[in-house]
């Protein structure tokens, strides 16, 4: 059973309750009960009549919705420290979705009447819901395929509506032209004003649609791994900055007369190479909070990683079962194998000498959109097309024509090809090894993600090749752009990686939302073996010297006599730090424990996997 004071901890790091001080936060904690829910156990189900608001306090539960045809979406996964069942006792509705137990979880429960004493007696709690609510319902209707599988929308926001009256001003009062042309043809009947009139109304009618969309497109989102802003101006630009939860250094929040009136703000999330701001937010304040808390989560998250594998190398060095831990990753592309088996060997083998994506063992390789190729290669290939053209249209008049044949005789009596022919064949050497230069040139242009690194290689056919190269857990933020009409309707751009104080480039690659994927997924794996490795000597050191007492635990805890002139002169021999001992034996020959230490080269039943669980959330749990 928990205390109210771990209650009250509990419910301080949680942003729903900012703004309480402990003898309010112990007053919501006398009515909180605490309810244990075992693996599969069913929380309740969509359609349900809403009982009252959860908080999970240890252990994961998953939140799904069954569709038409009887199959069940996961709509997230929820860890320690999240929350659900306010939106229904807000709208007074019944449950909309299905929450089951994905593990033995321990649930803070507070019933519907208390929630709403609570609610009635902290009014300031009110718009804490309020965004959380909206941002749920947000998430709902949006679908990002960049998320990875087990990654929550926790916050995500567009600019306050305000952003977008300011936005509509200009057309609204473009709508003047339109009606000073309908009254002109009013006044004269004339025609042309009024088909002018139309003209302008449909302009503006557009303008006005196109501003709304516009306004829609951007997202300030905060997930359970990283925070995103996301713009979009249609057709013409596109753009994704990210920034991983653990890299932020702090969060602010800044606002002016207009943005205190309204309730606006912009958030400011500083990182170590720059800021992402979240400019004209709605409740700024409570956004900032929940970055905030999340950013604390991931802190805590590494903390716990480290002791679990401080547990495990312990656990190792005792001979006790280990369990496996995975690292969970961002998605990466799928391939499409029906429309692979489907596809003709012979343009299969043709798209491969344009591929823009290759993996090739381990390796992800990215060439630029193949437009670049035409838009380097447009002169060269318009010239073989001609000479090619005018070949064929010269072999055609000779085949068809009598008095024209591809061999005739000359003035002096011997025997000459045609000259036209021969001259395009001629054209064609030059021609075509310009063609293959750019080609190739190209070709030789590629940016490469392993494991390990990241590169960008560009390589002269008969020239000099220039490789750069980052480590990839040297990686503090990614970015992507895709600017202009072409780019926006071909989906190709340039991703942005920031390594140190410098910035390198992956320049017009395919969907470059799909390549910034690719690096933050091996970006994490790296991290997360990083993480596994550091001080891994140090570990098994210390977990040695943990193994050696628990294994000797009851001869340290004898009691101690006091000892006599011979028990004094016979410890001295037989004390391993004592110079007699030294000459007898060496300190490295010395057991650790018993008859049957533990050395370095012990291993037990089940060896330590090297894998950590990093997903994005839960509680440090397991009997040691």
């Amino acid at each position: 059973m928990l205390e109210i004071k771990d209650l009250v901890i509990f419910l301080d790091k949680i942003h729903l309750f900012n703004g309480l001080d402990e003898k309010q936060l112990a007053s919501i904690a006398l009515k909180v009960e605490e309810r244990e829910y075992p693996k599969g156990k069913v929380i309740f189900k969509s359609g349900d009549k809403p009982d009252g608001f959860y908080l999970v306090y240890k252990g994961r539960v998953r939140v799904t919705l069954t569709q038409f045809d009887g199959t069940e979406k996961q709509l997230s996964l929820m860890y320690a420290s999240d929350y659900f069942g306010e939106e229904a006792l807000f709208e007074n509705r019944n449950r909309s979705a299905t929450v089951t137990a994905q593990e033995t979880t321990t649930l803070l429960f507070i019933p519907r009447a208390a929630f709403e004493s609570i609610l009635k007696q902290y009014e300031v709690l009110r718009p804490n819901f309020e965004v959380s609510i909206q941002s749920r319902k947000l998430a709902r209707s949006t679908n990002f395929k960049w998320l990875g599988k087990n990654e929550v929308i926790y916050f995500i926001a567009r600019r306050h509506k305000f952003r977008l009256f300011v936005a509509l001003v200009k057309p609204v009062l473009a709508t003047l032209v339109p009606l000073g042309l309908l009254f002109l043809g009013m006044l004269t009947a004339a025609t042309t004003p009024f088909a002018l009139s139309i003209v302008g109304f449909v302009f503006v009618l557009g303008w006005i649609i196109w501003s709304a969309i516009d306004w829609s497109n951007d997202y300030f989102i905060v997930t359970n791994q990283r925070v995103v802003w996301l713009e979009k101006i249609i057709f013409l630009h596109d753009s994704r900055e990210e920034a991983p939860l653990g890299t932020i250094l702090s969060v602010g929040v800044e606002t002016d007369y207009f943005g205190k009136l309204l309730g606006f703000g912009n958030v400011i999330v500083r990182t170590f190479v720059g800021k992402l701001e979240f400019d004209n937010v709605e409740h700024a304040t409570q956004a900032a909070d929940m970055i905030r808390e999340y950013w604390e989560r991931t802190k805590a998250i590494t903390t716990r990683s480290q002791m679990d594998v401080m547990k495990d190398t312990i656990k190792q060095k005792l001979g006790l079962p280990i369990q496996k831990r995975q690292v969970e990753l961002a998605p990466v592309v799928a391939v499409d194998e029906e429309k692979v088996l489907s596809t003709p060997l012979w343009l299969l083998a043709l798209s491969r000498l344009f591929q823009l994506r290759l993996e090739d063992g381990g390796k992800v390789i990215y060439h630029k959109h193949w437009l670049i190729l035409i838009r380097r290669a447009w002169r060269p290939l318009a010239l073989t097309l001609m000479v090619l053209g005018i070949f064929f249209w010269r072999i055609y008049l000779l085949a068809t024509s009598t008095e024209l044949s591809f061999i005739r005789q000359n003035a002096s009596g011997g025997y000459s090809p045609d000259t036209i022919v021969v001259l395009m064949l001629l054209l064609m050497l030059p021609v075509g090894f310009w063609l293959w230069y750019e080609f190739t040139d190209w070709q030789n242009d590629t940016f490469m993600i392993t494991n390990d690194e990241i590169f960008d290689i560009d390589r002269k056919p008969f020239g000099t090749e220039e490789k750069r190269s980052a480590q990839i857990e040297a990686i503090l933020s990614t970015s992507y752009k895709r600017n202009g009409f072409i780019a926006y309707i071909f989906n190709y751009g340039t991703v942005y990686i920031t390594v140190g104080g410098t910035q390198m480039a992956f320049e017009d690659v395919i969907d470059p939302a799909a390549v910034q994927a690719d690096i933050n997924r091996r970006r994490s794996a790296r991290m997360a073996k990083k993480n596994e490795d550091a001080g891994k000597e140090d570990r098994e050191r210390f977990a040695t010297w943990i193994a050696a007492y628990h294994q000797n635990a009851g001869e340290f805890s004898k009691p101690i006599s006091a000892p006599t002139e011979e028990k004094k002169e016979e410890g001295s021999k037989t004390n391993p730090f004592s110079a007699a001992a030294k000459e007898s034996q060496e300190l490295e020959d010395l057991p650790l424990g018993g008859e049957e230490g533990y050395g370095d080269d012990y291993s037990g039943e089940e060896g330590f996997d090297g894998e950590m669980d990093y997903d994005g959330g839960g509680d440090y749990s397991g009997e040691f």
